[in-house]
């Protein structure tokens, strides 16, 4: 049985701060916030234990945000404006803090249940959200938190983002779907389209595209991952708001499919 309190200790959220101040100071509040932590371990127990899903404790978090923070920067070398800027007149610092916090805590409401658990998350998030943005004036506060609570309802299935960084923690939430985050469930034998399609995804590259600002590519050993992406990230990435700046390409690595079946016993 593990020790709750030993695995908090554990926890420590990395994403590149690339000398964003306003990132570094929130990342540090996460870090020593225990609360958060355990939320989190309170979530990833809901989801592989109980659940059988996929894992989404707080390194399906720290992924997600790094990938959002990527898209964020691909973004920027494009010279595509983030909407806390155009719409607020406020940095680009501002909005990178805003898709970072939205990646860490879009799912907190996961903690109470998984149906509507969008909305739990934004319940959950609004409180939270005034300890680890302590250091900003009320009024910078009050926006970020504004558009971080966006940013996480809009993450939901049908979820319309109505900003660039609504968008991007939308589709950074769909793109951790590499086979690490269903080891769990895949090695214990609990075997469903989601865990699988996730176990043939080997790998996926953000970098930057010639026609669009954003290119991702997606390399599957088995083409179960096509459900990953056809039914998934397909309808995350659609009504983002973002889709425009983003090409998509799904390669099959190899000569011969993998077999992710296993046998099962009735």
């Amino acid at each position: 049985m593990k020790n709750i309190n030993e695995e908090i200790k554990k926890i420590k959220i990395v994403v590149p701060s690339d000398r964003n101040k306003l990132v570094a100071q929130a990342l540090e509040n996460i870090n020593n916030n225990d609360e958060i932590k355990t939320l989190w371990e309170v979530i990833n127990t809901n989801a592989l234990e109980r659940l059988k899903m996929t894992d989404h404790g707080h390194v399906h978090f720290q992924i997600v945000a790094n990938i959002g923070m990527k898209m964020t920067r691909l973004l920027k070398k494009s010279k595509i404006p983030l909407s806390v800027e155009s719409d607020f007149g406020l940095s680009y610092e501002h909005g990178e803090l805003i898709v970072l916090l939205g990646c860490l805590l879009h799912d907190l409401g996961m903690s109470i249940n998984r149906k509507g658990h969008e909305e739990f998350s934004v319940i959950v998030a609004n409180r939270l959200l005034r300890d680890v943005l302590d250091f900003l004036p009320l009024v910078e506060q009050t926006i970020v938190i504004s558009e971080t609570l966006h940013a996480i309802i809009s993450h939901r299935s049908g979820g319309k983002p109505i900003t660039v960084e609504a968008g991007i923690v939308r589709v950074a939430d769909a793109l951790d779907m590499s086979e690490g985050r269903s080891r769990f469930p895949y090695e214990e034998g609990f075997m469903d389209i989601h865990t699988l399609s996730a176990q043939a995804i080997d790998e996926i590259k953000i970098e930057s595209g010639e026609e669009k600002p954003i290119s991702i590519q997606i390399i599957m050993n088995n083409s179960v991952g096509l459900f990953q992406i056809e039914e998934l990230m397909k309808e995350k990435l659609e009504g983002s708001g973002i889709e425009k700046y983003i090409a998509v390409k799904a390669y099959l690595g190899g000569d011969q499919e993998k077999n992710l079946m296993k046998d099962i016993a009735f």
